[in-house]
């Protein structure tokens, strides 16, 4: 897979657009009246406060504290960079709190404290206690980081977890319960060579021992080589407690005959000669950022028997302290607990490793574009799995149950796992299953609009994205000035630009367009005109000689235009079954609404084929359909003509036996609130409707564009379907990350 790329200019504009950060706090309850008000503040709010000071316990019922976790740092190891200090690491900080939002729905606010003095951290840290169900800390040099931790959860009663140490250590844990499986091996057996005794290093082999790997077996390492009994240099009280009698003094020495490598140090500490002199079947956890200790070809070349994991994603086997964090916090926030606990972070362990022994969902497999069964590539759950979030938590729950760490144990964990699939995000799991095909796909990806800047800078985020070649339709030096002015002048070496006017293909491509157009009053010198001079055109000519394997227009032109011109070389229109199908992403939910770009009219007959058009669609994107077909009246009241297409259509898809769920006539709320369908058992429909085919292209224009601008949703397409190639249309006040999307869908053929 190819790696990828951004420059520092992107990662710049990520984060100041469309506002500086990457988090805001929005209001849970009304605050629209005056009541409201007086309920949100004085003088209502002085109930729940007297409640609480009679009965603390009672702030997890009616405050945000019991779904509320501080990500607190001093920036003193700031990932590689080192001491950049507090509001250098902010960037981190906010990164990893909206981890926490994205994976486990837990609330997360950043906290940077300027102050190197341990004292002073504890304090401070320790006075904020009262207002977070736990406590994060990150991207802490040791040995300040062990003092720091050990001291705040002695001293406080709620969770404090250090994920540099800790984190990794779950999902290195979790790793080699699975290897060990795999190689016929028990960690009580085995022999442990650690190279990098800083936090994450000690913290991992901490959790081994108490997993029951012997302390004579585990050899640690650092900058000074073994870390033996009567050590002096380099020394301190966290290392001393992991020295063993031994003669071997270096890292090379201690790996002949090791069972385990574990890696927290640097690219390049291992080498070949070292894997070669480990034992039969060896287990590599190289886990050095952003680079390994020895790369998985480099180990598997000179033992084939190895199972290699690393820190990276574009390598099998990612250790990646994503898959725990969110999820040890929320199984501790809803026990209430008092603590993570060893227990806690085993049992998170040992959920993750039997995780990965189970068969892959389909829609993991969709996503990763690939099979993905229990092995020596496969020993981690991937960080997009959808079970994480319901399979982890209860896990660490129980153990903190069994162990006395929860204040408020959980009596109904059926009901548990079932409010945690509810948490979870459906859209972020598509969205990222879409990305993923896409960079499987290396499709060359064709840019109509080479002339716009916004279009220039979704191709090169495109290429260095990693999801293949960008073919660019426009003037060389033209293209060039633009990407000048827009900081991405040296991009032009790596994007394709494709001059319609010189192009070799030329002839070929205005014969096509002859033949498909000289019976509608077209000439020769019109159809030099089209495929010179229209780039929207020029494009779908190249898509249709195979030149490129999808295709991106509209940007700069109105879509019905843009699709009348793409009609003069596909069969993009109504007559032909095609059909615009607009994903609607609002609160973690996705509907799709169409027709949205094709059919300004249409009658029953097609808006049946325009439900099977968007149930194709929504099967790409991973979604089971279930397809409204939603007007002002639901079910013939009120009667009216208008709607009587509505009532119709539903009778057109029993004709045709289709294979997917549908019902209406119906209005919105009856299609999406399960309540209101109440009123109707003898419907249809086993779920809220993820489609929802409406009358005519006005109502479903006005829909979208009141949800996007009243509502403030996400909006991706309308994505083109039913043609036989994979056209892309954008609209005219396309983000350039939004013409990125339409590309990627483009890639997936997603319609």
């Amino acid at each position: 897979m190819a790696r990828q790329k951004f420059t520092r200019e992107e990662a710049l504009a990520f984060h100041l657009e469309p506002t500086p950060g990457k988090w805001e706090v929005q209001a849970t309850v009304p605050m629209a009246t005056q009541r409201d008000l007086s309920l949100a503040y004085s003088p209502g709010v002085a109930v729940p406060c007297e409640e609480i000071a009679r009965d603390p316990e009672l702030a997890y019922d009616y405050t945000n504290k019991g779904n509320l976790v501080a990500v607190i740092s001093n920036g003193t190891a700031v990932l590689g960079l080192g001491n950049l200090g507090a509001l250098g690491g902010k960037p981190v900080m906010e990164g990893k709190s909206v981890l926490f939002k994205r994976f486990a729905d837990v609330n997360s606010i950043d906290i940077e404290l300027d102050t190197e003095d341990p004292d002073a951290f504890c304090q401070a840290v320790k006075l904020m206690g009262p207002t977070f169900g736990g406590i994060n800390l990150e991207d802490i040099k040791a040995p300040e980081c062990f003092i720091i931790e050990q001291r705040l959860k002695e001293e406080m009663d709620i969770p404090v977890f250090h994920d540099d140490q800790h984190g990794t250590a779950v999902i290195c844990a979790a790793g080699l319960i699975n290897a060990l499986h795999l190689s016929g091996k028990k960690i009580e057996d085995v022999k442990i060579v650690l190279n990098g005794a800083g936090a994450a290093g000690i913290a991992c082999i901490e959790l081994l021992k108490s997993m029951g790997a012997r302390h004579d077996n585990c050899i640690c390492c650092d900058t000074k080589g073994v870390i033996y009994q009567g050590r002096t240099e380099g020394m301190n009280q966290w290392k001393s407690a992991h020295a063993v009698k031994t003669e071997l003094r270096t890292l090379e020495e201690a790996m002949v005959d090791a069972d385990v490598f574990l890696g927290v140090s640097v690219k390049g500490a291992v080498t070949q000669d070292m894997v070669k002199s480990m034992a039969d079947k060896p287990v590599i956890f190289a886990m050095a950022n952003p680079d390994p200790e020895i790369t998985p070809e480099e180990a598997q070349e000179v033992r084939p028997d190895a199972i290699v994991a690393t820190g990276r994603s574009d390598y099998p086997n990612q250790v990646n302290n994503v898959l725990g964090f969110p999820y040890l916090f929320r199984g501790a926030l809803d026990i209430h607990a008092r603590a993570i606990n060893d227990e806690m972070k085993i049992a998170c362990a040992e959920a993750l490793a039997a995780l990965a022994r189970e068969d892959v969902p389909d829609e993991v497999a969709v996503a990763y574009g690939k099979a993905l069964t229990f092995g020596r590539d496969y020993i981690i759950p991937t960080p997009f799995d959808p079970r994480l979030i319901y399979t982890i938590p209860p896990a660490v729950a129980k153990a903190g149950m069994d162990t006395g760490a929860a204040r408020r144990p959980i009596v109904d964990m059926d009901g548990y796992d079932q409010s945690l699939k509810q948490r979870l995000d459906p859209t972020a799991s598509i969205l990222q299953g879409i990305t993923s095909r896409a960079r499987q796909a290396q499709a060359r990806m064709i840019f109509a609009e080479g002339d716009d800047p916004r279009v220039l800078r979704a191709a090169v985020m495109y290429q260095r994205g990693g999801f293949g070649q960008a073919l660019v339709v426009g003037r060389e030096q033209d293209v060039a000035d633009k990407l000048e002015a827009a900081g991405l002048g040296d991009a032009i070496r790596e994007i394709e630009v494709v001059n319609a006017r010189n192009s070799r293909y030329l002839e070929t491509y205005k014969e096509l367009l002859y033949t498909r157009n000289q019976r509608t009053g077209m000439d020769r010198q019109d159809v030099h005109r089209l495929a010179a001079r229209d780039r929207h055109v020029f494009g779908a000519l190249m898509l249709a000689h195979g030149h490129g394997d999808g295709l991106v227009t509209g940007a700069t032109r109105k879509s019905a235009h843009v699709l009348r011109l793409v009609n003069h070389v596909f069969d993009a229109d109504a007559a032909h079954g095609a059909a615009g199908v607009t994903a609607v992403v609002l609160n973690g939910r996705i509907v799709l609404i169409a027709d949205t770009l094709v059919h300004e009219w249409p009658d029953e007959n097609d808006l049946a084929n325009i439900a099977e058009r968007a149930a194709g669609v929504a099967r790409h994107l991973g979604l089971e359909p279930r397809v409204a077909f939603v007007s002002f009246s639901t079910f013939g009241y009120p009667v009216s003509e208008r709607a009587d297409k509505m009532h119709r259509a539903p009778d057109v898809l029993d004709a045709r036996g289709v294979d997917f769920e549908y019902e209406g006539e119906m209005t919105v709320d009856v299609a999406l609130n399960a309540r209101a369908r109440e009123a109707y058992p003898f419907q249809r429909l086993t779920g809220s409707a993820n489609i929802l085919v409406v009358p005519a292209r006005h109502s479903s224009s006005i829909s979208v564009k009141l949800l996007q601008e009243m509502g403030g949703a996400t909006v991706i397409g309308p994505i083109l379907s039913g043609i036989d190639q994979s056209i892309q249309i954008c609209s005219t006040n396309s983000t350039a990350n939004d013409i990125l999307n339409m590309a990627v869908l483009a890639a997936c053929k997603v319609g």
